[in-house]
């Protein structure tokens, strides 16, 4: 078990890195595209495109993985990609900057499943809840650290050029301990997949809760067109939000290892409060609702799909619940981008969403 808690580490500072990297972009990028004078439609619907294709193509990376037993080779392959985050600095219009972070996204897409079917390999015997909280915990490090070092560039005067060159720093480290996490990777022998659980009722949950939840791109849009945060704030913000991210998703973790499915109750109550709060009421608020929303999905759902799969389709299992996630953030994308300037249709669409997902989850449970 030490021998898997030291995997967890490394592998988790290897997210750390990464995400001080495309977190750290994220951060901006909805900020900056707005500079370069994309509309809120136009930005919906290329940001949720990204998510939608990253997504997408996890089906066939998960596939791939258990199908020719690469599941390093891709996610080495996924983390070297983030090195297209820094070529944003010399990109010259917005099309080119939306270009880069879609590709950044695929390899996100190539990395994700492999990664976390070898999490689960690595860690049966932490038990999923803990080991993806404990995950998530330390990649929310770097979400929020990459957006702190973005906040810091902003305020002492330099631009966002500046602030996506310097990600290639986190980046270059992400593969180095890369290295690391796999020589110390082991597996271990693998629980029984519980029966009895639909994985279709589990699926469309997921759909449903994420069509249901609004981008931080949004959000930072909403908060740089109405002047609610200055520049060097939103990134701050967001760094915040991850804070709440990584603490949500420990807490959650452990919750969810005592009680089980029921705890994924709390994904579904909370969305349509944060959706209030970012455009009607208290953006900041908001934006920290998100992280903890966000810190749920990448703990507990994911540990809640280890426990319903076997260790030999599991990074299949991921890639197509990746995808399922990827739709709902498509569907996230154009629709709260249409109905951007409503905020009464937005939160509604978000508690018909939500409530959707619920009779999913009884059905689950």
């Amino acid at each position: 078990m030490i021998r898997a808690y030291r995997f967890l580490i490394l592998i988790g500072i290897v997210s750390l890195f990464a995400d001080m990297s495309y977190e750290g972009a994220r951060s901006i990028s909805g900020a900056y595209l707005a500079t370069l004078g994309v509309s809120a439609f136009l930005l919906g619907l290329f940001l949720g495109l990204g998510e939608f294709l990253s997504y997408a193509v996890r089906i066939f990376s998960g596939y791939l993985a258990d199908r020719f037993s690469i599941h390093w080779h891709l996610t080495f392959l996924g983390y070297f990609l983030i090195l297209s985050i820094p070529l944003i600095s010399f990109a010259n219009s917005w099309e080119l900057v939306i270009l880069l972070l879609i590709i950044e996204r695929l390899g996100k897409a190539l990395r994700t499943p492999a990664r976390d079917a070898i999490i689960s390999l690595a860690t049966s015997k932490i038990g999923f809840g803990k080991a993806f909280g404990i995950h998530e915990a330390l990649d929310q490090i770097g979400a929020i650290a990459g957006p702190l070092i973005i906040s810091l560039v902003l305020f002492v005067g330099f631009g966002y050029r500046e602030s996506f060159s310097i990600l290639l720093i986190p980046t270059v480290i992400a593969l180095i301990f890369l290295y690391f996490a796999k020589m110390e990777f082991r597996e271990e022998v693998q629980k029984e997949a519980k029966a009895g659980i639909s994985l279709h009722s589990y699926m469309l949950f997921t759909f449903f809760s994420v069509s249901g939840l609004a981008s931080f791109q949004l959000i930072a849009f909403h908060a740089e067109v109405n002047r609610l945060m200055s520049p060097g704030m939103i990134p701050f913000a967001y760094s915040l939000a991850m804070a709440v991210d990584a603490l949500a998703a420990i807490a959650t973790g452990r919750i969810f290892d005592k009680f089980g499915f029921k705890s994924l109750i709390l994904i579904p109550l909370l969305t349509p409060v944060s959706v209030a709060l970012s455009f009607s009421y208290n953006i900041f608020a908001g934006i920290m609702l998100f992280g903890a929303v966000i810190g749920m999905h990448e703990s507990i759902m994911r540990a809640g799909l280890a426990e319903i799969t076997p260790a030999q389709k599991r990074a299949s299992a991921y890639g197509a619940f990746n995808a399922i996630v990827g739709l709902g953030f498509f569907i996230s994308g154009i629709s709260f981008g249409f109905l951007y300037g409503q905020p009464e249709l937005m939160i509604l669409f978000s508690v018909l969403c939500e409530l959707i997902a619920l009779l999913f989850l009884k059905k689950t449970t």
